[in-house]
């Protein structure tokens, strides 16, 4: 009973797990074995290395170019704090992805990197009794670190170096020097400065340094290039960027307006629009004085006015010349009378010696003689009227529209004829016309101002999309995925392949299925082995474990059905291996 017991633990599944897989692999041949045992470690080595490549993190560059000192020193905080990082090809230094932007922050915070230039912390550190020279020497550098690093902030800009030539104070007025500056610029691949940024560098500079005038800076790039005298060139070209952008959008907002009002009568890809805009960039001044004649007296303004009258009465000089005659007139005695009545002007003469009348003019009152002296009278009078005066000044504003010209082609209507297939037709004349007057107003067209519109009506060309879509073989996102997809079908195609052609027949001869030839030799060796047990059951078995039982027992048969065969056919190899069976047990 204890050799059958061990015959069916070495030859059926009744063994441990252990033992029915040694025996399942002893049935592989020695090249079998090694085949099958380099596909599992293949298979397993493939899906380990997928599920590291999967976890693997994303990193990115947290600096670039840095310099050896910068590197080294940035390099000792990560491997103190357990921080990953790598050096890619080009030398810059890799974090994982979610931890770019805290690594930037913890190095930050303790001044890296320093881009191999000092700033003001350089002044933290002054010994005492440092001498004046060596402490404006310190502040110079500080100064110029300080600039070259706010210069590295701008997007374009790589590096930067700053050099200042500050010249010392002088007490007198003709030796005084003023300070100049210079600049290089190392510009990242590709990019370039505008004329704007160029000159906010300038005055950056000339801002930062006392008594620095802008035209004392001098920036260049890299390539050797002058940069600080862009400006000055563009504008003395008269090619002002503001201004050429002024141009530019004066032309867009003129073309949305005729788009806005287009749409919806002819749709947004039946009609192109184009204008082009003469702008006066001009500045000018005028001060004009004029004047003009006065009008009637009576409605002018009189600023001034002057009237003068004199009257003077000569008499002769009488009596003996001397003291007495020198002396002026006596004044005169007689009443000043009016002439007597009936001696009205232009009657009779009167006697000799009768008052004929009175002079009272100019404020002077003298008598009329008859003998008819001789009387001086005169009268001036000035008058002075407000002058009819106009000043006027004029200042005219740059960015006046010298001349607008506008130009409109229209799509053809399309249309269908009688047999159904699809035309284009020209539009009529009247809706040409309501167009050109639609434009016209939109555009703020003004014939005084020599504007010009020209609208055509023509059928536009059909773009070929075929030839202007790039093939999918030559798109960059159709290319990065066919390759992500490749890498993955690979994969699956070498695990595929080891599995089909090596692991399944090694599992094929590991575990062999019966054949129907099998089954019948088994039926017949179950018959007999059931009359030599005689119906006897295994101890120890359960009721219930009959069938399988019986699955044991024909595989048992089957066995001892072979080795019938093989005893039939060599009988003498059969009794040589019994017999060194046997052989161990005899000595």
């Amino acid at each position: 009973m204890a050799a059958t017991t061990e015959t069916t633990a070495g030859n059926t599944p009744l063994g441990s797990p252990v033992d029915r897989l040694r025996e399942a692999f002893d049935r592989l041949g020695s090249q079998q074995k090694i085949a099958f045992m380099v596909a599992i470690a293949a298979v397993v080595a493939i899906i380990v290395g997928s599920i590291l490549w999967s976890r693997q993190p994303d990193w990115k560059v947290l600096f670039s170019n840095l310099t050896e000192k910068d590197g080294g020193s940035i390099a000792t905080i990560l491997e103190q704090q357990n921080i990953p990082h790598r050096y890619s090809d080009s030398g810059a230094l890799l974090v994982p992805a979610e931890r770019v932007h805290e690594v930037r922050l913890k190095l930050a915070s303790q001044g890296l990197p320093r881009g191999g230039m000092v700033g003001f912390e350089l002044m933290e550190n002054q010994k005492f009794g440092v001498s004046q020279f060596a402490e404006q020497v310190n502040y110079q550098r500080g100064l110029e670190g300080e600039l070259a690093r706010t210069i590295q902030s701008i997007g374009s800009v790589q590096s930067a170096r700053v050099h200042l030539a500050i010249p010392k104070p002088s007490v007198f007025v003709r030796e005084e020097q003023k300070p100049t500056a210079s600049v290089m610029l190392n510009l990242y691949p590709g990019r370039t400065l505008d004329a704007a940024q160029v000159a906010g560098i300038t005055h950056l500079i000339s801002s930062s340094v006392p008594q620095l005038p802008a035209s004392n800076v001098t920036v260049i790039d890299q390539n050797g290039a002058l940069l600080s005298q862009l400006k000055s060139k563009l504008t003395e070209a008269g090619l002002d960027p503001a201004q050429i952008k002024y141009v530019r959008d004066l032309e867009n907002s003129i073309i949305k307006r005729i788009d806005e009002i287009l749409s919806p009568v002819l749709g947004a890809d039946n009609f192109k629009v184009q204008v082009a805009a003469d702008i006066d960039f001009s500045q000018t001044e005028q001060t004009a004085e004029s004047y003009r004649p006065n009008g009637a007296p009576e409605s002018t303004s009189i600023r001034s006015q002057q009237n003068n009258e004199t009257a003077s009465v000569n008499q002769a000089a009488g009596g003996v010349p001397g003291a007495l005659t020198n002396q002026p007139p006596v004044p005169a005695t007689a009443p000043l009378t009016q002439p007597a009545t009936g001696q009205q002007a232009g009657g009779p003469p009167g006697k000799p010696g009768d008052i004929q009348g009175k002079v009272d003019a100019a404020g002077v009152t003298a008598p009329l003689n008859a003998a008819g002296q001789p009387i001086n009278t005169s009268k001036n009078a000035t008058i002075n009227y407000e002058l009819d005066k106009t000043i006027r000044h004029t200042r005219q504003g740059m960015g006046n529209i010298r001349r607008l010209s506008a130009a409109v082609v229209v799509n053809h209507r399309k249309d269908v004829d009688k047999a159904g297939k699809a035309i284009t037709k020209a539009i009529p004349d009247q809706e040409m016309k309501q167009i050109n007057e639609l434009v016209r107003e939109a555009m703020g067209f003004s014939k005084e101002r020599g504007d010009t519109l020209s609208i055509a009506n023509a059928p536009f060309t059909a773009i070929d999309k075929n030839e202007v879509e790039l093939p999918i073989w030559k798109d960059p996102e159709s290319i990065s995925y066919i390759k992500e997809t490749v890498k993955y079908l690979l994969i699956v195609a070498i695990l595929a392949f080891l599995y089909l052609k090596v692991i399944q027949p090694s599992l094929k001869a590991m575990f062999p299925v019966r054949s129907e030839d099998e089954g019948k030799m088994g039926a017949e060796g179950s018959a007999g082995a059931g009359g030599a047990f005689g119906g006897m059951s295994m101890p120890g078995m359960e009721p219930g474990e009959d069938e399988a039982t019986q699955v044991h027992i024909d595989q048992y048969a089957i066995k001892v059905q072979k080795a019938r065969d093989v005893a039939d056919k060599d009988p003498k190899a059969v009794a040589n291996i019994i017999k060194d069976w046997m052989g161990a047990n005899g000595n």
